[in-house]
């Protein structure tokens, strides 16, 4: 029994083996994918030289087309060339026995177009991963990155919401959030970013720029982490690479907070006694614009029943009206959209809000009654 089970099990884990190295990227796991697809290739070669109608010359793009999934720029090519080869081969023994009718000079140049495509497409791969693992590690990076924005849960209450949607409809946008909850749970720090740019042309620039803030949170005081912040962007030389942000600090025992805002639209607070949102008067300049960034904070306090409302500018601002009458209608919107509760609200605000061709991000902060 041992003896009969063993081999396979021993088969079964090199397997494992191999594609645990395909997906790392290893020149092992391309070797042994490169061998399979050419001697797949080959096998199809001999079929089509013995049965053309079973597998004509089109059938040599599925090994490229595999191999497109699976290989490296390098181990492509030469895949591409003995397709190629072995395509052309079989028309041409095929026309030696039946002549060589139009459609078969059309197979042979679509063929041709894929395996270029396939190469260029290849060519331009700068992460020097096949397709999938390149996307499969961005996304890995996309989601744990975006894991350092997701609000903790809150003591007993607090309560929070949020909404990022992005220009394009994709799930990489410009604007995104850092939070931390103290280690006694009675601070919460939260940053709302809104990196230059819309979309995935400002995507990734908020991958790299929120990956140096969630080490940063929490380890600097406000000011601090705003410099540190500023001085991070200034070293990066992007063609576009300044940002806005603002940070907040509450503590839940006073309900007393702190703003810090670096050239982002101002906070709004709700007022449970006047019903209405007030803007705060926070301001300073904008990350990494100048070398000596300058910040006026504000502070006050959240009694039960009020609330915070953070957004970045895809929000407020448009080509058809200037940021204070875009304010002023998230006023409007916003009081209207809590009559339902502030659960919600966020998805609610931005339902309201046009689409005007940038991300937008809403994040409500509120002090149960």
């Amino acid at each position: 029994m041992l003896s009969s089970t063993s081999p396979r099990r021993s088969t079964v884990r090199y397997a494992d083996e191999l594609v645990d190295r395909w997906r790392q990227g290893s020149s092992e796991g391309q070797t042994v994918v490169l061998s399979v697809l050419i001697a797949t290739t080959v096998l199809m070669f001999f079929g089509s030289v013995t049965w053309y109608g079973v597998f004509p010359a089109v059938s040599f793009l599925l090994p490229l087309v595999v191999g497109g999934l699976m290989l490296r720029w390098k181990p492509l090519a030469g895949l591409t060339a003995v397709a190629l080869i072995a395509a052309l081969g079989a028309v041409g023994i095929e026309a030696t026995r039946s002549g060589l009718p139009a459609g078969r000079l059309g197979t042979i140049t679509v063929i041709v177009i894929v395996a270029l495509l396939q190469l260029y497409m290849a060519r331009l791969n700068r992460s020097e991963l096949p397709g999938p693992l390149g996307q499969a590690m961005f996304v890995d990076l996309r989601d744990r990155l975006q894991a350092q924005g997701r609000i903790p849960q809150l003591p007993e209450g607090w309560r929070t919401d949020s909404q990022v949607r992005s220009a394009e409809g994709t799930s990489y946008a410009g604007d995104f959030m850092v939070a931390r909850l103290s280690q006694d749970e009675k601070r919460l720090e939260l940053v709302l970013v809104d990196v230059c740019g819309k979309g995935v042309a400002a995507g990734t620039q908020a991958l790299q720029f929120s990956g140096a803030l969630g080490g940063l949170i929490g380890s600097l005081p406000p000011l601090g982490f705003f410099l540190a912040a500023n001085d991070y962007l200034l070293r990066q030389h992007w063609v576009e690479g300044f940002a806005t942000a603002v940070h907040v600090v509450i503590d839940f025992d006073t309900g007393r907070y702190t703003i810090l805002s670096a050239g982002h639209p101002p906070v709004l607070r709700w007022c449970s006694r006047n019903d209405d949102w007030y803007i705060d008067g926070a301001s300073g300049t904008a990350l990494g614009v100048m070398d000596r960034p300058h910040f006026q904070s504000s502070e006050g306090v959240l009694e039960r029943g009020e609330a915070l409302l953070l957004y970045t500018d895809g929000v407020v601002e448009s080509r058809d009206h200037d940021l204070a009458d875009g304010i002023h209608a998230l006023q409007e919107n916003a009081a209207e959209a809590i009559r339902l509760g502030f659960a919600g609200a966020p998805a609610r605000i931005l339902e309201r809000v046009p689409d005007r061709g940038d991300d937008r991000a809403v994040v409500l902060i509120e002090r149960e009654v």
